[in-house]
C-alpha cells in the first residue's frame, strides 16, 4: 500500500525520527480515510486535486485541530505527494499550493533554576530502590545534558566514558555528538550502575532499563518527568522531558555560555532552532526588570 510505502521510506531511506514517521503516517493515513470514505486501498493519488486536500483541511479546523497541527498535516501531504513523484512517477503535487495555515510561536515551556535544583535534590533523597535510584537518574540527565528523550532512551554502556566524562548521543538521522558532563552525573551514573547490578543486570542491551533487565520505553520515561514534576508542584505550562531539555538550554544561555555552544549541546543543524531560547532569556529580563525597578511602570 502507498501509505505503507511512503511510512518505510522515511523510517529507511530519509532517517527521520520515530515521532516524525508516526506523525506523518498519521497525518496521511487520516486524509486518506477521508477521501476514500475509509478505504485507503481505493486511493488515486492522480485524482486529488488541490481542492481536496483544502477541504479536507478546513473539515479539520472546523473540529477544533489548531494552526500549528494544520501546518503539520500540509507538510505530511506535501511530503507524500513529493515521494510519489520522485519514486512513483506522478506528474505533479496537488499540495503544494495550499497554503499553510498561519500559527504564532510560543515559547518552550521551562522550569525555574529554582524549582528545577528543588525538584532534583528532593529526588536524589527519596528512597535508595533501584528504581529510585534509575528515575532520579533520568532526570538528572536530561536537565545536565540536554538529550533528547529517545537519545536518553537508545544510551548504551559504551556510549559513557566516565574517565573524560562525556556522553556519546546519536541524535536525529543518526547523527553522533558528544556531550561533557560533571562530577555530580558520573556519581549518579555509579550509583545506578551499582543497583543495576544488584538487581543482576551487570551487562544490558540499553543503559537504561526496567527491574526485569527490558530497555524503558517512551511513555516511561514521561511518566517518570511528568509525576516527578507533578509531585512537587512545578510551575510550568507542560511537564514532560522536552521541558527538561528547554531548561538546559535556558540555564546554560542565562548563565552566560555561547549560542554556538548551545546549539551544538543539543544537536541543532540550525542556530535558528535555537535562538528561540534567546526570546526566553530576554522574557525573564522584562519580567524582572517590571517587578524590580522602581520606575518600570511609569
Amino acid at each position: 500500500m502507498l501509505v505503507e510505502q511512503f511510512t518505510s521510506y522515511l523510517r529507511n531511506e530519509l532517517n527521520l525520527s520515530e515521532h516524525t514517521v508516526r506523525a506523518y503516517n498519521k497525518d496521511v493515513t487520516e486524509w486518506g480515510e477521508w477521501l476514500t470514505g475509509g478505504d485507503l486501498q481505493r486511493l488515486d493519488p492522480s485524482t486529488v486535486t488541490t481542492a481536496d486536500i483544502r477541504v479536507w483541511l478546513a473539515d479539520e479546523s472546523r473540529r477544533g485541530v489548531g494552526a500549528r497541527s494544520l501546518r503539520r498535516k500540509t507538510q505530511s501531504l506535501r511530503s507524500f505527494f513529493k515521494y510519489l513523484i520522485n519514486r512513483h512517477g506522478l506528474k505533479g503535487s496537488p499540495a503544494q499550493d495550499v497554503v499553510l495555515a498561519k500559527s504564532g510561536k510560543p515559547l518552550p515551556a521551562f522550569v525555574p533554576t529554582e524549582e528545577m535544583e528543588e525538584l532534583l535534590d528532593k529526588k536524589a533523597s527519596e528512597g535508595n530502590t533501584f528504581e529510585d535510584v534509575r528515575n532520579h537518574l533520568i532526570l538528572l540527565m536530561l536537565y545536565t545534558t540536554g538529550m533528547r528523550r529517545a537519545e536518553l532512551r537508545d544510551l548504551r554502556d559504551e556510549d559513557i566514558n566516565m574517565i573524560r566524562g562525556e556522553l556519546k548521543v546519536l541524535g536525529k538521522r543518526n547523527k553522533e555528538r558528544m556531550i561533557p558532563f560533571g562530577k555530580e552525573l558520573a556519581e549518579a551514573i555509579t550509583g545506578y550502575l551499582d543497583e543495576r547490578r544488584k538487581v543482576g543486570h551487570g551487562v544490558t542491551e540499553r543503559f537504561f532499563v526496567r527491574q526485569n533487565g527490558e530497555p524503558l520505553y517512551d511513555k516511561l520515561i514521561y511518566n517518570v518527568v511528568h509525576n516527578a514534576m507533578l509531585s512537587e508542584g512545578v510551575h510550568a505550562t507542560r511537564m514532560s522531558p522536552h521541558v527538561m531539555r528547554h531548561s538546559f538550554a535556558t540555564d546554560m544561555l542565562n548563565n552566560g555560555a555561547s549560542l554556538s555552544a548551545v546549539q551544538h549541546l543539543l544537536g541543532h543543524e540550525s542556530l535558528a532552532t535555537t535562538q528561540v531560547y534567546t526570546h526566553i532569556t530576554y522574557r525573564e529580563l522584562q519580567q524582572n526588570y517590571q517587578l524590580a525597578h522602581p520606575r518600570a511602570k511609569k
